[in-house]
């Protein structure tokens, strides 16, 4: 037998299968985020070498992406919920990657707009389907861990992004630079498609494979459920503080620290990258522990986490020691990237197999339209606005606006978790 996406319905994935095909997604995942973010490490030069301000420097890896990357993504993840997985995900992969290498070409601040919300558009059809691939290879009570490691590639992105980017770009420019970074995701595009097996539909859920539902029928759903408005705005208010703050890290190291960039990629990639592996990862880990005996923990958990962190990034931005910016600001990578797996994986618990693509791309939706849209439009006009009003360089005010926003996301979260037990318990009884 067959399931509507022409996968064979077996009773079970190997280990092997399953482990595989997590890693190859994990990779894919940071290839989405080392293209996405090489602009933010390459943005001295871009600034340099276009006269870009930083509200355009903001556009560029803030709303041109989101506007595209999260409309896009709704019809996409419909397709998702309905056909292969795997070959969206190899096809989108293709797409952003040989959009990624056109940014190199570009002569002036439209075209490599052009080229951003291209990236946007390709980067439109990773996620959701490989949320959806992930939760029906792995049981409720591991869900979460495993989808932390999937995410965990986001800051392996930033690593490697950082890393490299900073290097090539400090050594042969940043038109080089995006060729280099946009190349081999098509190669990687080939080895998902062909290597990678489509897993069944739901294998561990109860009850028989249906179809599909419309776009509007999941939207509804989701938006009737307590918690998931919580949800959703909570991850976006942490998308928000994330992307309006770190993209602006690189010029604020070179401003207020005087770093030269071939380190700060070095030294970002190892902070953030480092840090946002480690607490993503502790992120599923401990909410999936703790939230065996309580669910709210789900919830409750990265939203603590994130206004603990506060007074962390606000001392970061303002010490004039690089030891204490740079340790204090690990810790807060750490503390502020514990829940984007739990999110996910909360709100998969709460929907039926075939809407799970669909309510990733609706959860990213919020989150990056207002987080990765709005985050860096916003900090970097407050940092043109301190500008214009006192003559002096204003980024180190508008990070403090920005990370202080975090105190929405705990509350947003806090209230997520009290209404999570009627969604369950609503759920067991359809």
């Amino acid at each position: 037998m067959k399931d509507t996406s022409g996968v064979p319905l077996v009773s079970e994935l190997t280990q092997k299968t399953k482990l595989y095909t997590l890693l190859v997604l994990t990779i894919v995942y940071a290839f989405n985020f080392i293209d996405r973010q090489i602009l933010v490490i390459l943005q001295p030069l871009l600034k340099a070498d276009l006269g870009l301000s930083d509200t355009q420097l903001g556009l560029l890896s803030g709303f041109s992406f989101a506007i595209f990357y999260t409309t896009l993504g709704l019809p996409i993840a419909r397709l998702a919920d309905k056909y292969n997985r795997r070959n969206i995900i190899a096809i989108a992969l293709t797409v952003w990657s040989g959009m990624t290498a056109l940014s190199g070409m570009a002569q002036n601040f439209l075209q490599l707009l052009a080229a951003r919300m291209g990236v946007g558009v390709g980067e439109a059809g990773g996620s959701p389907p490989a949320h959806s691939m992930i939760s029906d290879m792995f049981q409720a009570k591991r869900r979460s861990t495993a989808l932390a490691v999937y995410s965990a590639g986001l800051y392996l992105g930033i690593l490697i992004g950082y890393t490299s980017g900073g290097y090539v770009g400090n050594l042969y420019g940043w038109r080089t630079t995006f060729l280099i970074v946009g190349i081999p995701g098509v190669l990687l595009a080939l080895l998902l498609r062909f290597t990678v097996k489509e897993p069944p539909r739901g294998l561990h859920d109860t009850g028989p494979d249906v179809a599909a539902p419309a776009i509007m029928e999941t939207l509804k759903f989701v938006w009737r459920l307590k918690s998931f408005p919580y949800i959703a705005f909570g991850c976006a208010m942490s998308a928000f503080v994330s992307y309006g703050t770190s993209n602006f890290m690189p010029s604020f190291m070179v401003r207020y620290h005087q770093i030269p960039l071939g380190e700060i990629g070095l030294i970002l990639g190892l902070v953030t990258g480092g840090g946002g592996i480690i607490g993503t990862f502790l992120g599923g880990a401990l909410t999936d522990k703790f939230g065996a005996k309580d669910p709210r923990w789900y919830l409750w958990l990265p939203g603590l986490s994130a206004v603990c962190a506060i007074p962390l990034a606000v001392l970061a931005y303002h010490t004039d020691s690089r030891n204490v910016m740079l340790g204090t600001y690990f810790i807060v990578v750490v503390m502020s990237t514990l829940y984007l797996a739990p999110a996910i994986a909360v709100t998969h618990r709460l929907v039926s197999p075939r809407m799970r693509a669909m309510s990733s791309a609706i959860l990213f939706f919020v989150l990056n339209l207002i987080g990765m849209g709005l985050g860096p439009v916003l900090v970097g006009a407050i940092s043109d606005f301190e500008l214009a009003r006192t003559g002096a360089d204003g980024l180190r005010t508008a990070l403090t606006i920005g990370t202080s926003l975090a105190i929405l996301k705990g509350y947003l979260f806090w209230m997520g978790g009290r209404k999570l037990p009627q969604d369950i318990q609503a759920q067991k009884q359809v």
